[in-house]
């Protein structure tokens, strides 16, 4: 059996705080967008795991890949058999949309469902904190206003249903390390629940993505991607977390999209409730 690991936008994000633990406390907004990997898990016929990939390459070795360590955890506790994992890659690594954490998210529901582990959603999102502060987000799904390191969650009233969401990533990669480099934190102006509240076309300004300055001085394509698609009329436009990727939101598909954007990874949808 085949599922369908989505990936994120941020809906503004901030950097609110430094903890002594070396992490950052943030404020953001999740929402689920309908570009999906595709994952499958069979019990093996021989004594060993596997990780097979296609699609977008994957640096590392397959131990290290986030749906096999949260297979391992699992199969630690829970003395489970060998699997076959195979993973199609659609999302596009250090993208800023949380791929990888959807695939662990994914992955561990997986397992739950076939060897009938009985773990709750919270017992699930509890455990994914370990392999990422926005892996337990994919466990449900649902728009959230997202606290703390980006782990705690509270219910968003927010919808993009109707629009045409597009996602356009340069190929320019962004560390983790360089982006929160950049930054120095600070608590927004205007409440993020709030600014979200209002009508799409009024965000522009008033939901913001605190990386967005020092990660655009230093790779300033991508502030050009952002610029070009306001200048072809989309309502709102931001980056998605820590970068690369660019969303917008436009009251129509873009048939231009790839020719505008001939270097990038470019991907358009009409948005319905996830």
């Amino acid at each position: 059996m085949y599922v369908n690991p989505c990936c994120k936008i941020n809906l503004g994000l901030y950097v609110t705080a430094r903890r002594a633990d070396g992490y950052h406390d943030l404020l953001t907004a999740f929402y689920p967008v309908p570009l999906c990997d595709t994952l499958e898990v069979t019990e093996s016929r021989t004594r060993w795991w596997s990780l097979s990939m296609a699609g977008t390459p994957v640096t590392g070795q397959p131990q290290d890949n986030l749906v096999s360590r949260v297979y391992l955890d699992l199969r630690e506790e829970f003395g489970l058999p060998p699997v076959d994992i195979y993973l199609d890659k659609h999302i596009p690594t250090g993208a800023g949309l949380g791929g990888g954490s959807s695939d662990a998210a994914e992955m561990m529901k997986r397992l739950n469902t076939m060897f009938a582990l009985g773990l709750t959603d919270d017992e699930m999102e509890r455990r994914l904190a370990r392999f990422g502060a926005d892996c337990p987000f994919f466990v449900r799904r649902r728009p959230v206003l997202a606290t703390g390191i980006g782990d705690v969650f509270t219910p968003l009233s927010v919808t993009l249903k109707g629009w045409v969401l597009v996602l356009v990533k340069p190929a320019v990669h962004v560390s983790t390390k360089e982006a929160y480099g950049g930054v120095s934190p600070r608590h927004p102006v205007t409440d993020l629940a709030t600014a979200l509240a209002a009508p799409i076309e009024e965000w522009r300004g008033n939901v913001l993505n605190d990386f967005e300055a020092s990660v655009f001085h230093a790779h300033p394509e991508i502030a050009a991607v952002k610029a070009t698609l306001y200048d072809m009329g989309a309502a709102f436009a931001l980056m998605s977390g820590s970068g690369s990727t660019v969303f917008a939101l436009f009251r129509h598909r873009l048939e231009e999209l790839p020719r505008v954007f001939p270097d990038c990874f470019t991907w358009q949808s009409q948005l319905r409730e996830f």
